[in-house]
């Protein structure tokens, strides 16, 4: 089994994550992945009970890892207040070689597949001035 992997953020911005990366990996994505828009009027106790299920529908036994954009915002409070669990992890500041790093890495566990994405996330970021 393999973990699933969802992705909430501000308007359509994990959906285009996504895409990118299921262009970069050639079309077909390692892991089951969902997305969550987030919407300014949104009701944020509504896209909780989406989320929630869309949990229960990504974790095959393995758990889910949940991506958000920024820390303390509307998507991400969403996302910490997911049914805590073990099998349930969640990092904010989602960016393309993050989800690249967590695709690649697809057959690791929750816990390992946790540090990939951060360091993934840290790594795939650079000055480019030189």
């Amino acid at each position: 089994m393999t973990i699933g992997i969802l992705i909430i953020t501000h308007g359509e911005i994990g959906k285009q994550l996504v895409e990118a990366a299921s262009i970069t990996l050639g079309g077909k994505l390692p892991l089951k992945c969902a997305t969550l828009s987030v919407n300014p009027d949104c009701d944020p106790d509504k896209v909780n009970l989406e989320a929630n299920a869309l949990i229960e529908k990504l974790n095959s036994g393995s758990g889910v890892l949940v991506l958000t954009d920024i820390f303390g915002s509307t998507p991400s409070n969403i996302a910490n207040q997911c049914k805590k669990s073990n099998d349930i992890k969640i990092i904010a500041g989602i960016n393309l070689p993050m989800l690249i790093r967590v695709l690649n890495y697809a057959k690791l566990s929750l816990s390992e597949i946790v540090d990939k994405a951060v360091s993934g996330g840290h790594d795939g970021i650079f000055v480019c001035d030189k």
